[in-house]
């Protein structure tokens, strides 16, 4: 091909592919609709221009020993002549552009870099670097000769914008261009130029002076990156100019998959003279995509590679913020991780986020937390020498805080999980090794604890035993403040408060320390309370204290608290303490109290924290700070409620003298004594202890209460009589209490009373019950005259045994003082009337000497009466139980009103006296003995009244005409005197009685009765009686009052509409019976509109159940209804209630129906008769005939349908389509009016009417059809046609069936295109065209449509024109890029274009490629048919299943695959049952059985590694399913060694078996996460320490048998050089050939370290290889003791003090 200049190629690529001056290219219309796409893909932010021009200049290629770089300048110069505020220029020293490059970027999705992300590259999305479209016009290119620009516009020859090239001669020139960079330095090969858009300016600017540095981090080929700007006055930059630069000289660490390095950032401001820096540990690591995450985007790439970055200071952050996500270049996703991570995840269109449903990245995220855990175990175990204290930083990179995303919160849970898990938290080991534990086996320590152990240990206490309490202690470095969410997160919390007493009780802290620090361990206690309350601290002894024998003592805190404990007391005064001792001493410690000795005290009060000892001692320990109140308050409780105590008389008595004493010698209050004395016991006449009482009486030797009570008789009401001891005199800790003091001391504060100063109980006494002398009497009258001097309430039982004991001498004997009275001068005359009737009792004033009357108010107290009305009172009462007795004769009831007449006329009649009288029951009446209240004196005024009623009169003949003589005295006690019309009514109200014949009742009498209940109060009782009797006169005969009406002209039509209304007859009772409406109305007469309509209704109620509505009734209710609506009445509600609601209109053919439920006929309802039977009222002849249109407003008044637009519930209730050939065009626009009409009254349409219109009625291109099971054409159904789907057949229907689209879509016709989709997918297999069932395709591709079932067989496959099958998803597959499934699966690519292979892809769910299932049936196909496999399809089959590999897979494989392949002596392999194959995992092993085996034994292996499967992973996957390696499946069979063999016993065996290396197993088995026991460590070592060594020069054969599953057994020996005996103990070495150099140094060393692992780890198999490489390591180094400790911390272990003691002493031993 001739070679072509840039310039040539722009002109051709114009020419050919634009049709610019040559033919039209046949492309075009694709061109077009690529651009189209473009435009609408560009992205929504400005910010991702800089993005993808980023992204490229990462995929570009660079020249060998260039450090790539990007530069970004923005200057105010137009360069371009465009008119352009500002020009952007971007400078790359990549390798420059090619032909290809230019091709590709005047195309639209051509890019250059597809199927190439394997190799690194990052874009992806199609656009690239026409996102640059989104800030500038025209941008510019000048790269390798080319200088071309592209423009926004379309051209005028082609019609297109975008991809269009121009060549550029000038505007700019490459010296502008030069200019702008710099003259000083070489232009880069590609330069881009964007003048910007107008409105674009100040974004772009704001985001190149806010692009973050970490750009960089996952930027593999860029190096450095920088942002300036270029003004000729530099005082109009507005972008700060940056560099950006990457130091990739890091440090490579390989584990197995993954590799870590550190990475520097520097970013440094121009404009500020600073560089910030951060250093960033890198972790990468690469992951197998899992089968279940692949998805088509990414079908080329076979690994997932994570990166995490752990920035190890504050993150060099600008302007966007910190993202946490990057996708090669930064998402703007906010992650709340203290860690980057970096992965080719799947990014919206906008490249704001990743798309966390996507299964590919959720897969990644997946592996997140095992990359992270990875990288975390790295940074903290592998940091060489480094102190401990540097580790917890390390610990901030846990993502403790939640995302805002919970996908991402999953990941940060799996991390967490993770971490707990391993031994990752450093601890303290008291010791130079570093120690490493679990999270859930470590314990923080308090600050304040860790104060007191450092000055403990300072003054000589020694913690040497701390660490074998078997947990762990946080480092102390780690445990601080700032690491709390750290440790929270991974659920370390505070150490086990137990461990604080063990620490506590193992070492020498209470004893070893000084009185201060030994009060800041109890301050320590103290704040902590709440943590250690529940723990064994209280049972240390920690308090000291002075015993019952003055000694200083200890006690533990549960001891102070228990009830039999020692409880210790502070004495809140210094000057208290001896007197408080002595008297403890005194009373031998009674209550258990001991106080504290001189020296705590003074410590004590120096003490900063002595208010929070204090408190703590108090509520925890029971120490109280005892005054000697508080003392005595104990004392006193103990003496009055310990009944365990000895000698308690005795203690009560001393007790006594205490508090004499210490209020004489002040050290108590005479508050305080008074409160004690409250709550000390007392010793009584009989010697009992006591310590309930109400009141204390003095000794009775010598009392004044003991001549007037005798003995005490209120014992059982707590009264208290002193024993004699009180008044002895008595000597109490060398004090003497003389008997007067006592005695006044005890009447002051103990109140012991005597008469008449004792205050009494509420009790009675005997002495009363009989007469009392004089003197007792007056004793008793002072009693209580001092008792009301102090204002004392007397008990009232005390009170009424004085007041009704028989002890007071009157006129009439001995009495109770409530029945006496003292009689004054001035009512002397009505006593002597009154005792006419009734004896009064008088106080015997002389045998009182008279004096008795200055005792006034105490006899007032105890109940004598003096009063005039209390004398009258007590008269009556006398006369009332007269009456009670019924002995009052006519002639006492005369005398008594005799004596009230005589009163009334001499003195002011007490208003108490004439209640009483009338409360009396002893007037004899008519009735019988009443009260005189209510009774009537009868007179002839009084005899109208007896026709209707049945008073009380008083019984004249008995008392005789005497009784009129006192009328005014009767009507004073409320006997009725004369005739009153108010009164009448009550009387006859109260007593009303009707006659035996209720029709001879006259007018009057009836009258007299609606009187009575209009006046009355209580006329519901008349009312009552006579609501249902047959009293009313009518003209249907006499009827109760509820079947009666009374007539109004006003609503009088109402009658009409039914027949037998009962109307009271006026005639009779004449037009007055009107003015008693009202209570006609109370007793049940119909007087209302409302009462008439409610019989009415009632009857019409009746007529209508019966369907005995007839045609008169309707129309005069029709007329009335029209009658009182004309006359502005109101309707009665409750008969147009009944009216709506009953069922009396009768229809044309569905019976009675309410009006509601009918519909009034007129033309409109014909065109919808023939699909409906609707309920037309019946105006034939026979029924209602025409007239009943005359009451068309009535009638819809009443809920009847008059309007067609009203009945479109009828039609959907009563729709009937039987025959779809009925069904006219005019019938179906009828139905869908009506179909209209119901969508404005409810959104939603009557289920009836839907399950009746879902029937095959409509007319369609594919027959009749359900609504359902319809759909409406038109435009919007792209690429379809009418026939092929069950659209409605428009031609049948009319053109104006499109006008009701709203309507068929809501009985389910599909009217909208994105709808469609199951109906057409539903019709699907009724065509065989494939042109159609593509169209069918496209279809449900764009609408997305989502099949009910994806087993269905929705697949076509052609043969032929109009010929082929149906099958389903899973006899499909997409591609078959290894040819191997072409008879077992439809491939589609055969049969389909792209665009379809995709809607099978994702919406039938087709496999892209076989599955791991297809390729385990073509495996079992093989096995099963021998099948001559050749090398190629080995390699596929592997290949998948390696890239495929999981737990499923493994699953799957291991219970399917019987055979493997192995390779033959001849150039081919074949498949041998699994049993009989190994994997070749020693050697050694290998060449010893490929010699000894005839048949190949040993798996297949490709002859060179393929790409995605390792040896190592093969291994790993065929161990997997079921090959056994063969280290595992041979057995030794040693020789006797001693029979055959020379063997010399070695009696210095410790020089060979050298002490380290037991350092190094015992080492080996104390890691904490072995957690084996001290005894089995020492047990496990012992069995190598007892063994008896024997040396050889001869060398010790080994055989080894491997049995295969046919029962063969292959046979072969190998040389060994140790064995050891475990059954006898002996271990067996052969001498080591030192000549053959390090061959035979290292062949000992593996030999040995295998066997003596082996030996003593036989029951841990797990542990052998860790034992092995230590010992082997050991064994080179000759057990030197420094190297073996040093190799010893290089891997984290320590050997503990007691084993070394234990090693000693068996060495010694030896």
């Amino acid at each position: 091909m001739e070679t072509r200049t840039p310039k040539q190629h722009i002109e051709h690529i114009r020419r050919e592919t634009f049709s610019i001056g040559g033919k039209p290219n046949p492309l075009a219309g694709a061109l077009h609709q690529a651009v189209n796409y473009l435009s609408a893909e560009l992205y929504t932010k400005d910010v991702h221009f800089l993005m993808e021009l980023i992204q490229n200049a990462e995929d570009n290629e660079y020249l060998t020993g260039v450090d790539p770089s990007l530069e970004f300048v923005i200057t105010s110069k137009d360069i371009t002549e465009t008119g352009a505020d500002s020009t952007l220029l971007l400078f790359n020293n990549e390798r420059g552009f090619s032909e290809k490059n230019i091709d590709s970027i005047c195309n639209v999705g051509g890019s250059t870099k597809k199927g190439k992300r394997q190799r690194g590259y990052i874009g992806e999305k199609g656009i690239g670097f026409k996102s640059v479209f989104l800030i500038t016009s025209q941008p510019y290119i000048f790269s390798s000769g080319y200088q071309i620009r592209f423009n926004e516009e379309a051209h005028p020859d082609c019609n297109l914008g975008y991809v269009v090239p121009e060549w550029v001669d000038e505007n700019p020139t490459l010296s502008d261009i030069q200019k702008i960079y710099g003259t000083d330095k070489t232009l880069p090969a590609t330069t881009i130029i964007l003048p910007l858009k107008s409105e674009k300016v100040t974004a772009v600017k704001q985001q190149l002076s806010s692009m973050h540095p970490e750009v960089m981090l996952y930027l593999s080929k860029i190096k450095q990156l920088s942002v300036r700007e270029d003004n000729d006055d530099p005082q109009l930059n507005t972008v700060s100019a940056i560099s950006i630069s990457s130091e990739t000289n890091f440090k490579r660490m390989k584990n197995i998959d993954a590799e870590s390095y550190t990475l520097h950032l520097s970013a440094e401001e121009h404009c500020k003279g600073e560089e910030n820096q951060c250093i960033y540990h890198m972790w990468k690591q690469r992951f197998p995509v899992k089968l279940e995450n692949q998805i088509e985007r990414r079908k080329e790439v076979e690994e997932w590679v994570i990166t995490l970055a752990f920035p190890f200071a504050e993150r060099l952050a600008r302007g966007m913020g910190t993202p946490g996500v990057y996708a090669f270049l930064p998402t703007e996703m906010i992650t709340n991780f203290p860690f980057i991570i970096q992965a080719d995840f799947i990014l919206a269109s906008s490249r704001e986020t990743i798309l966390l449903d996507n299964v590919w990245n959720k897969g990644i995220l997946d592996c997140v937390s095992s990359a992270f855990i990875n990288a975390f175990i790295s940074l903290v175990k592998e940091t060489g020498n480094a102190p401990t204290s540097s580790l917890p930083p390390m610990f901030k990179f846990l993502p403790v805080k939640t995302s805002s995303f919970e996908e991402l919160n999953i990941v940060r849970e799996a991390i967490r999980v993770k971490v707990v898990a391993e031994n990752i938290i450093p601890c303290e080991s008291f010791a130079e090794q570093k120690l490493f534990c679990k999270p859930s086996d470590v314990g923080r320590l308090m600050p304040a604890f860790w104060d007191i152990l450092i000055k403990a240990k300072e003054q000589g206490v020694s913690f040497q035993n701390l660490i074998s309490h078997r947990t762990y202690i946080l480092n102390s470095a780690f445990d601080e403040a700032k690491y709390d969410d750290v440790l929270g997160f991974l659920g370390v919390g505070p150490i086990d408060n137990e461990w604080y007493v063990k620490c506590i009780r193992s070492s020498n802290l209470v004893l070893g320390v000084s009185e201060d620090l030994y009060m800041e361990l109890l301050s320590f206690f103290a704040d902590n309370w709440k943590i250690f309350g529940k723990t064994d601290i209280r049972n240390i002894p920690l308090l000291k204290y002075i015993d019952r024998n003055c000694n200083q003592s200890l006690s533990s805190i549960n001891n102070a608290t228990k009830t039999n404990g020692n409880t210790i007391c502070f004495s809140s005064n210094a000057n208290h303490v001896l007197w408080l001792i002595n008297w403890n001493h005194e009373f031998r410690c009674a209550i258990d109290r001991f106080f504290f000795p001189e020296g705590m005290h003074k410590a004590f009060r120096l003490s900063p924290k002595r208010e929070t000892i204090r408190e703590w001692l108090r509520r925890y320990a029971g120490v109280g700070c005892l005054t000697v109140f508080e003392y005595g308050d104990l004392l006193a409780n103990a003496v009055r409620n310990d009944r365990k105590l000895r000698n308690v008389k005795k203690l009560v008595i001393a007790f006594t003298h205490f508090l004499y004493h210490s209020l004489s010698e002040k050290y108590l209050s005479d508050r305080e004594v008074s409160q004690l004395c409250g709550k000390m016991p007392l010793v009584d006449n009989y010697g009992q202890v006591t310590t309930q009482w109400s009141w204390v009486l003095v000794p009775a030797n010598g009392s004044k209460w003991a001549g007037l009570l005798g003995s005490n008789p209120w014992g059982g009401e707590n009264y208290v009589e002193l024993s004699e001891d009180y008044v002895q005199e008595g000597y109490f800790a060398g004090l003497h209490s003389s008997k007067k003091q006592l005695m006044k001391f005890m009447e002051v504060y103990i109140e012991a009373f005597d008469v008449p100063s004792l205050f009494p109980p509420d009790a009675a006494f005997p002495t009363v019950s009989s007469s009392l002398t004089k003197e007792k009497m007056f004793l008793l009258l002072e009693w209580i005259q001092n008792l009301r001097s102090k204002g004392v309430q007397i008990p009232g039982r005390f009170l009424r045994c004085i007041k009704k004991g028989s002890w007071l001498k009157t006129s009439v004997g001995y009495k109770p003082p409530s029945e006496t009275f003292l009689s004054s001068s001035d009512w002397g005359s009505l006593l002597q009337m009154g005792s006419m009737m009734v004896d009064i009792p008088l106080i015997d004033q002389e045998f009182y000497d008279y004096r008795i009357s200055y005792y006034k108010e105490e006899l007032k107290t105890i109940g004598v009466m003096f009063e005039y009305g209390e004398a009258c009172q007590f008269i009556v009462d006398q006369l009332m139980k007269l009456a009670n007795s019924m002995r009052l004769t006519s002639a006492n009831v005369l005398s008594m009103l005799q004596l009230i007449k005589f009163m009334r006329e001499k003195y002011l009649l007490p208003e108490e006296f004439i209640k009483s009288v009338k409360c009396g029951s002893w007037l004899r009446t008519t009735h019988g003995n009443r009260s005189p209240v209510g009774s009537i004196l009868y007179g002839p005024e009084w005899k109208a009244v007896l026709e209707i009623s049945n008073p009380p009169f008083i019984d004249k003949e008995y008392y005789g005409e005497d009784i009129l003589l006192y009328k005014a005295e009767l009507q004073l006690l409320g006997v009725v005197v004369g005739f009153d019309v108010n009164c009448r009514i009550n009387i006859v109200v109260n007593h009303f009685k009707l006659p035996v014949s209720l029709t001879s009742l006259s007018a009057d009498s009836v009258l007299l009765i609606l009187e009575c209940i209009r006046n009355s109060g209580s006329s519901n009782q008349i009312t009552k009686k006579i609501k249902n009797q047959r009293w009313v006169k009518t003209n249907l005969g006499y009827q109760s009052p509820a079947n009666s009406f009374l007539f109004d002209p006003k609503w009088g039509c109402l009658m009409k509409v039914v027949n037998g209304m009962p109307l009271i007859d006026e005639q009779f009772y004449g037009s007055g019976i009107r003015s008693y409406k009202d209570e006609l109305k109370a007793v049940g007469v119909f007087v209302t509109l409302q009462g008439v309509s409610k019989a009415v209704t009632l009857r019409f109620k009746e007529l209508a159940k019966m369907s005995s509505v007839k045609k008169e009734n309707v129309l005069a209710l029709l007329a009335c209804y029209r009658h009182l609506k004309e006359a502005k009445c109101r309707f009665p509600e409750e008969l147009f209630n009944c009216i709506l609601e009953e069922k009396w209109l009768q229809t044309r053919s569905h019976g009675f129906r309410s009006p509601k439920e009918t519909i009034l006929f007129d033309s409109e309802w014909e065109s919808i008769c023939p699909i409906t039977n609707l309920p037309f009222i019946d105006d034939s002849k026979a029924c209602y005939g025409k007239d009943i249109h005359e009451y068309r407003n009535e009638l819809e008044d009443f809920g009847a349908v008059v309007k067609f637009k009203d009945g479109s519930r009828f039609v959907a209730a009563y729709l009937s389509i039987q025959n779809p050939s009925r069904v006219t065009s005019a019938s179906m626009l009828s139905l869908l009016k009506c179909i209209q009409y119901l969508q404005k009254q409810s959104n939603a349409l009557p289920e009836e009417f839907m399950r009746q219109i879902n029937k095959k009625w409509l007319k369609t291109h594919m027959g009749y059809q359900s609504p359902s099971k319809c759909m409406l054409f038109d435009s919007k159904w792209v690429s379809l046609e009418h026939e092929d789907g069950p659209f409605i057949d428009e031609a049948f229907y009319g053109t104006e069936i499109a006008s009701y689209r709203k309507e068929l879509n809501a009985i389910g016709v599909t009217v909208d295109a994105e709808n469609g989709c199951p109906l057409l997918a539903g019709h699907l297999s009724c065509h065989s065209q494939s042109t159609v069932i593509i169209r069918v395709y496209e279809y449900l591709s764009r609408f997305n449509w989502v099949p009910d079932s994806k087993e269905a067989s929705w697949i076509w496959i052609p043969n032929g024109s109009a010929k082929g099958e149906w099958v389903g998803p899973k006899g499909c597959v997409i591609h078959d890029k290894d040819n191997l499934f072409g008879s077992r699966l439809k491939v589609l690519d055969k049969y389909y274009k792209n665009d379809i292979l995709g809607f099978f892809s994702m919406t039938l769910g087709v496999s892209s490629n076989p599955t791991i299932e297809d390729y385990c049936s073509l495996w079992s196909d093989w096995e099963k048919t021998d099948h001559k496999m050749v090398y190629e399809e080995c390699c596929s089959f592997w290949e998948f299943v390696a890239k495929h590999w999981n737990s499923k897979v493994e699953k799957l494989l291991s219970s399917s695959i019987l055979k493997v392949p192995v390779k033959m002596a001849s150039e081919g392999f074949r498949l041998v049952d699994k049993r009989d194959v190994f994997i070749p995992d020693d050697l050694q092993l290998k060449d010893l059985f490929e010699k000894a085996s005839q048949e190949p034994i040993f798996v297949w292996y490709p002859q060179q590694s393929l790409p995605s499967l390792s040896r190592y992973r093969f291994n790993k996957i065929y161990s997997s399913i079921g090959v056994r390696t063969i280290s595992e499946s041979v057995r030794k069979a040693e020789s006797s060694a001693s029979n055959k063999i020379k063997f010399e016993k070695l009696d210095q065996k410790y020089e060979m078996l050298q002490s380290s290396l037991f350092r190094i197993a015992l080492g080996f088995l104390s890691n904490p996460s072995f957690e084996m026991p001290l005894e089995a460590r020492h047990q496990t070592v012992k069995n190598l320490l007892r063994v008896e060594l024997f040396v050889s020069d001869e060398p010790i054969t080994v055989s080894y048998n491997l049995t295969l599953s046919s029962g063969k057994i292959i046979r072969t020996k190998a040389a060994r050089m140790i064995r050891w005996d475990r059954e006898d103990s002996k271990l067996f070495i052969q001498k080591m050939d030192k000549s053959s150099g390090n061959k035979s140094r290292m062949e000992f060393a593996t030999y040995f370290s295998e066997v003596i692992a082996e030996g003593l780890l036989w029951a841990e198999p797990d542990w052998i290889a860790g034992l092995r490489k230590l010992i082997k390591i050991g064994c080179l180094l000759e057990f030197k003791e420094a190297a073996v400790d040093f190799l010893l911390k290089t891997k984290n272990l320590q050997v503990f003090m007691e084993d070394e003691e234990f090693l000693k002493s068996e060495f010694l031993s030896a």
